[in-house]
């Protein structure tokens, strides 16, 4: 790249002094022709203003060409630059340069700008579009129950039963609310962070312990294989990503199944596996899993209460601590999530 720039800056210089070369030589054989009479000194002055004459020409002549050029292509810009400026980023530049390298790569940089911006609008929209979505269930829900209650013709069994739903609703909307501002905050960078040495053992231990009801409900058998390893990383943000990828687990696996937690120290890895025999997850299901409000099954996870959200949360908070998550199922046959972690 620095050879190609020294290249354009000698062929560069070598134009200029090529045209200066013949605009000289052309005063001075202009001069030898018209035969006039005059002396050496006088010929010499005559050839220098001569030549810098048609030096003036030439340079005037080659500005007026590149002028309108130049003029036409920043209109171009600064239309485009009022229509991102007015919300439109579906924008583009498409003009090429020889000899200016520097407004090639304005217009590169500008076409890369409009391209991540038209990006970011898209995934703002998407965003939006499944946050109405995800209220607007349970929103429905809540009305439609609570306009029944109001008819006072309901046995207390039903009534009883219309009061638990929009309780149960109200709760989505509450852990709705509460994971979109948790995900906002991790993404945002300004999360507190509080790293600090503790037994990575005991807390899945502790987390497993608290999960017994869910568990025992369903009467799994749980095969837990731990290792004593202690890592440096937020206690509270990490009893989050086990709490949720084992509630997963409890929740999407028939009765009777088995649930198989295992921790192991490879190096300086912790390498952490939860695998159960649940009803798994199609492969093409399993490329955007981790992503927000992505559900590999719509109505069984609205039937679960889920909102697409706690993955995304726990695959940011593992590639804070400079960890990866990754996923391994198949239809019928089980799922196991791998989170590898470095200790320190």
């Amino acid at each position: 790249m620095k050879i190609l720039h020294v290249l354009k800056h000698i062929l560069f210089h070598l134009s200029i002094f090529s045209l200066i070369f013949v605009c000289f030589s052309s005063a001075y054989l202009l001069i030898g022709f018209i035969q006039l009479d005059m002396s050496a000194y006088v010929r010499f002055i005559a050839t220098t203003f001569g030549g810098i004459f048609l030096l003036f020409i030439f340079s005037g002549v080659f500005h007026l060409f590149t002028r309108n050029k130049h003029r036409n292509v920043f209109q171009e810009i600064n239309t485009a630059l009022r229509k991102v400026a007015s919300g439109n980023f579906n924008v583009s530049l498409d003009f090429s340069f020889n000899q200016r390298e520097e407004l090639t790569q304005l217009v590169d940089h500008f076409n890369h700008m409009t391209t991540q911006l038209q990006q970011m609008e898209d995934l703002r929209q998407e965003f939006i579009s499944n946050v109405s979505h995800e209220i607007q269930s349970p929103l429905t829900s809540i009305v439609g129950f609570a306009q029944a209650l109001q008819l006072n013709n309901l046995s207390i069994e039903e009534n009883n039963h219309y009061l638990n739903i929009i309780e149960m609703e109200s709760r989505r909307l509450s852990k709705l609310s509460d994971n979109l501002m948790k995900l906002t905050s991790l993404e945002s960078e300004q999360h507190p962070f509080d790293k600090k040495r503790y037994s990575l053992y005991q807390q899945i231990k502790t987390i497993i312990l608290a999960c017994e009801p869910n568990w025992m409900q369903k009467n799994l058998e749980l095969s837990i294989s731990l290792d004593k390893v202690s890592i440096l990383a937020d206690e509270d943000l990490m009893s989050q990503v086990w709490t949720n990828i084992i509630h997963n687990s409890i929740k999407f696996i028939p009765s009777n199944g088995t649930i198989t937690i295992s921790l192991r120290q490879v190096d300086e890895q912790a390498i952490i596996r939860i695998t159960d025999t649940g009803i798994g997850i199609a492969r093409q299901d399993q490329l955007h899993i981790f992503e927000r409000f992505y559900k590999a099954d719509h109505a069984r996870e609205r039937s679960k209460g889920g909102s697409g959200l706690g993955l995304s949360i726990v695959k940011k908070i593992v590639e804070m601590h400079g960890g990866t998550i990754s996923v391994e199922s198949e239809l019928g046959k089980g799922t196991t999530f791998t989170v590898n972690l470095p200790i320190s």
